[in-house]
C-alpha cells in the first residue's frame, strides 16, 4: 500500500512554489520585555530647573531652559504672571519634575526631597525674619522726668571747676555710610555712545546705581554679564523708544557682575555711581528711580497711573529678606508693609507715582 507524505506539497503546484512549502517555518522572535528598558529620562537637570523656577522664575528662565520659549516670553513680560505663574511653576517642578516632552527630569528622584526641604525652610525662615522686622518698631514710652529741686534744701557748695578731658565724638552712622559698608564705593563713571556696546563695571563694589538715557525709536535694554559674558539674571532696562531713568545692579545678582550690555538704536548716556549717592526717598516722581530710606518700620502707601509694570523693592542687605513690596501691571493704589531702614527703595514705573511712608 503506498505511503502518504503529509509534508509533500499539493499536486499541481509548480516546483518553485513546492520549495517554499518545504522550507522550515521561521522561529518565533521573543518579544522584548518592557521591564528591561528603563523609563526615558530628560536631558534637562531637575536641580537646574528647580533653581531657575525658584530664583529666576519671575523672568521665565525655567521655561526658556526647558525649551518652552513662547510661554517663557509671556512669563517674562508679565513678571511671572504677577507672581502667581511663578508660584505655580515652582510647585509643578517640585511635584512632577517633567520637561516639555513629559520626560522625567534628570536627578528628580534623587534630589526632589532635598529641594522640597530647602524651599520650605527658606520660605518659613523668610516669614519669621519679616515678622521680627515688623515688630522692631520703636517704643513710645514717655521720657523720664527730672526731679524738682527742693527749695528748702541747703545751698550747694561750689566745687572748683575741673577741666574735663576732650573726647572725640564717634562718627555718626548714616544711611550713606550703611550703603558704602554694605555695597562698596567707587568713583562715579559717565559714558556716552550710540548703538550696541559693552561697559565695564567698576571694581570694589557689589552693587551700584545706573542712570541712563536713550533717544532711539526701537528696543533699548541694559543687562548685566559676568566675567564669562553669561547673564547674572538682571535686566535693568527693557523698553521701546526714548528712555530716562535710574535703576540698580547687584541687589538680585546670581553671579559676579562685571559688564553692562547695552542694546540700542540711538544715542545713549550712562552714569554709574555707588548706592550711597542715591537721594533720600521722595513723596512723588515718574519713571524708574532708586532712593535711600532711614525711617522706622511701618507701612508704605503707593499710587501709579502708568500702563505697564509698576514694582517697588526694598533692599535691606539682610539674608532671606524678600523685599518685593509691589508688583503690578498698570494703575495701582494700595498700602504694603515697610521694613525699618537703613534700606534702598527701587521703583520701576512708566508713569507718575506717589510714595507715603508712615
Amino acid at each position: 500500500m503506498p505511503t502518504t507524505n503529509h509534508n509533500a506539497p499539493p499536486a499541481g503546484v509548480p516546483t518553485s512554489q513546492q520549495e517554499q512549502f518545504l522550507q522550515p517555518a521561521p522561529a518565533a522572535v521573543p518579544a522584548t520585555d518592557a521591564r528591561l528598558i528603563g523609563p526615558a529620562v530628560s536631558p534637562k537637570s531637575f536641580v537646574a530647573t528647580w533653581l531657575f523656577a525658584w530664583l529666576l522664575g519671575i523672568f521665565g528662565v525655567d521655561r526658556f531652559y526647558l525649551g518652552k520659549v513662547g510661554s517663557g516670553i509671556a512669563k517674562l513680560v508679565t513678571f511671572g504672571g504677577l507672581g502667581i505663574w511663578w508660584l505655580v511653576d515652582l510647585i509643578l517642578v517640585l511635584a512632577k519634575g517633567r520637561d516639555k516632552q513629559g520626560l522625567r527630569l534628570a536627578g528628580y528622584d534623587q534630589y526632589k526631597k532635598i529641594a522640597w526641604i530647602i524651599t520650605g525652610a527658606v520660605t518659613v525662615l523668610s516669614m519669621i525674619v519679616s515678622g521680627i522686622n515688623a515688630s522692631n518698631a520703636p517704643s513710645d514710652a514717655p521720657a523720664a522726668v527730672a526731679p524738682v529741686a527742693d527749695s528748702a534744701a541747703e545751698p550747694a557748695v561750689e566745687e572748683p571747676a575741673v577741666e574735663e578731658p576732650v573726647v572725640e565724638a564717634a562718627p555718626v552712622d548714616t544711611v550713606q555710610t550703611w550703603a558704602d559698608d554694605a555695597f562698596g564705593t567707587f568713583a562715579v563713571i559717565t559714558q556716552t555712545g550710540a548703538g550696541d556696546n559693552l561697559i565695564t563695571l567698576p571694581a570694589g563694589a557689589t552693587a551700584g546705581i545706573v542712570a541712563a538715557t536713550h533717544d532711539g525709536t526701537r528696543n533699548f535694554s541694559i543687562s548685566v554679564l559676568d566675567a564669562n559674558n553669561a547673564s547674572t539674571g538682571q535686566l535693568l532696562v527693557n523698553t521701546i523708544g526714548a528712555y530716562s531713568g535710574t535703576t540698580e545692579y547687584g541687589f538680585s545678582s546670581f553671579g559676579e557682575d562685571t559688564t553692562l550690555q547695552i542694546t540700542a538704536d540711538g544715542n545713549w548716556s550712562l552714569t554709574i555711581a555707588p548706592i550711597s549717592t542715591a537721594p533720600a526717598l521722595v513723596a512723588s516722581g515718574a519713571g524708574d528711580g532708586v532712593y535711600l530710606f532711614d525711617g522706622s518700620a511701618g507701612k508704605l502707601t503707593a499710587t501709579h497711573d502708568g500702563s505697564r509694570n509698576f514694582s517697588i523693592v526694598e533692599e535691606t542687605d539682610e539674608a532671606f529678606n524678600m523685599g518685593l513690596l509691589v508688583n503690578e501691571i498698570g494703575a495701582y493704589s494700595g498700602t504694603v508693609p515697610l521694613s525699618s531702614g537703613p534700606s534702598a527703595i527701587v521703583v520701576s514705573a512708566d508713569g507718575n507715582w506717589t510714595l507715603l511712608a508712615e
